[in-house]
């Protein structure tokens, strides 16, 4: 018998995600008129809940300004007490409330009227007063609440989050937001690290010098790898690009089958080796050395190699890459 525990928690799973696809089967032009609203804003965008709807708010509003739309959340209840001239004409404020009837909500929408800014509401009851108050009610029927008593939020608080998740994300596209703004505003943490840190900045620099051509001897393929303190050597051609590597591996075999150390490392060059330019973000240096399955790789400059990045060094400063993402 499965235990108890595994089940309600399914039970909780299974209903809130029905309630999503439900939610989701359901967009209409109510979605459409709210994200040309959110577009046409040329002000911020306000977000106003009391309660769980609160928490909801703080997090549509975090969310929106990391994609591109400046927002903020706002207590209905520091509204009646001065925060209400933080709005401006100019503003567009989105009320939350599933009842739609949240008495702190409801005594302010008189003043967002004085002040002249547009309202969108989102609720679950189309009769409300949050409802008839607004220029647009998004309302959403028909939520069960999970749980013994159907009354905490539960259902409709997930709702509320990711129907706001959809707007800031389709409203982030729609204006063309990109990855170069996106790390402007998250210049910390791991995730700063992955959007703003280039191969040139984690790569080891190496010279011309420690660089051999497919006619050097195995005694100078050992020596340059001992002088250079590594575990990959560049091979370059007459020009100066880019065409093989030799491992500390290699030159093991060599050592052992080669059968002279002043015979040519040509038989053992790995030639159209991966490589990366030193433009390219760490991230996707990472990415490739891990789908393909190599710790280290030359780093070029016009096509001529310049460096040599490790895996463990991205890793060690904190950027990761798992095969989900994309670069």
């Amino acid at each position: 018998m499965d235990n108890p525990i595994y089940i309600f928690g399914r039970e909780v799973f299974e209903q809130e995600i029905a309630t999503l696809k439900n939610i989701s089967d359901a967009l209409d032009e109510t979605f459409d008129a709210i994200v040309h609203e959110i577009l046409r804003c040329t002000g911020k965008l306000i977000l106003v809940g009391m309660g769980k709807s609160g928490h909801i708010a703080r997090k549509m509003a975090a969310t929106f300004s990391s994609l591109g739309t400046c927002a903020i959340a706002l207590s209905p209840a520091e509204c009646m007490h001065g925060d209400l001239g933080m709005i401006q004409a100019s503003d567009l404020v989105i009320l939350l409330s599933f009842s739609g009837e949240s008495e702190e909500v409801i005594k302010i929408i008189p003043g967002i009227h004085h002040i002249g800014a547009r309202m969108i509401g989102m609720t679950g009851n189309r009769n409300s007063t949050l409802a008839r108050s607004v220029q647009i009610a998004q309302c959403f029927s028909d939520i069960q609440e999970v749980g013994p008593l159907g009354l905490a939020p539960t259902s409709s608080s997930t709702a509320f989050l990711v129907y706001g998740d959809a707007l800031a994300v389709v409203a982030a596209r729609l204006k063309g937001f990109d990855r170069d703004d996106f790390s402007r505003f998250h210049p910390a943490g791991s995730l700063g690290k992955m959007l703003t840190t280039r191969t040139i900045d984690l790569m080891h620099p190496i010279s011309i010098e420690c660089c051999l051509h497919e006619t050097d001897s195995v005694q100078n393929a050992i020596l340059t790898m001992l002088d250079t303190d590594t575990d990959l050597l560049p091979i370059i051609n007459a020009d100066g690009c880019l065409m093989g590597i030799l491992t500390n591996g290699d030159l093991k075999k060599m050592m052992l089958d080669s059968g002279g150390s002043l015979q040519p490392i040509a038989g053992w060059i790995h030639r159209y080796p991966y490589f990366i330019d030193v433009s390219t973000m760490a991230v996707d240096a990472l990415r490739l050395m891990v789908e393909n399955h190599v710790h280290a790789i030359p780093v070029v400059r016009n096509d001529s190699p310049v460096g040599i990045i490790h895996q463990s060094d991205i890793l060690k400063y904190g950027i990761v890459y798992t095969p989900s993402q994309k670069s």
